[in-house]
């Protein structure tokens, strides 16, 4: 992975695989309810994801099995994939808490008049 922020989808995607292996439709599902609603991701997206992951090494395949005569495959978190989630997680720890500091001594600080600078 780069110096680059990670991109919400892939985010996303590692978060769902960090706790237990899915496969794509409960990935589909977790994605939602992490995100509260707000990304759904679609089929395509979801598996072009997955494909380019696995190229990366950041997840493998867990076992493929045929349900209802359809093939499944199930997604699990690789140790090289955990390791960048955790540093991703922590750099967005460190912006958030950032973020919440400046808030809080914006809010302390007095309200000047308007025209003045502070």
């Amino acid at each position: 992975m780069t110096e680059r922020s990670m991109q919400e989808p892939t985010l996303l995607l590692l978060t769902a695989l960090a706790d237990v292996p899915r496969h794509g439709y409960a990935l589909l599902q977790e994605v939602s309810v992490i995100s509260g609603g707000r990304v759904k991701l679609r089929t395509g997206t979801l598996y072009g994801a997955l494909d380019r992951l696995l190229g990366q090494g950041l997840v493998r395949v867990e076992r493929e099995e045929v349900v209802e005569g359809r093939a499944r495959r199930t997604y699990a978190l690789s140790d090289s994939g955990r390791e960048v989630l955790a540093v991703e997680a922590e750099r967005l720890h460190a912006v958030a808490a950032e973020a919440q500091r400046r808030l809080s001594a914006a809010a302390r600080k007095p309200k000047l008049s308007p025209g003045f600078a502070s």
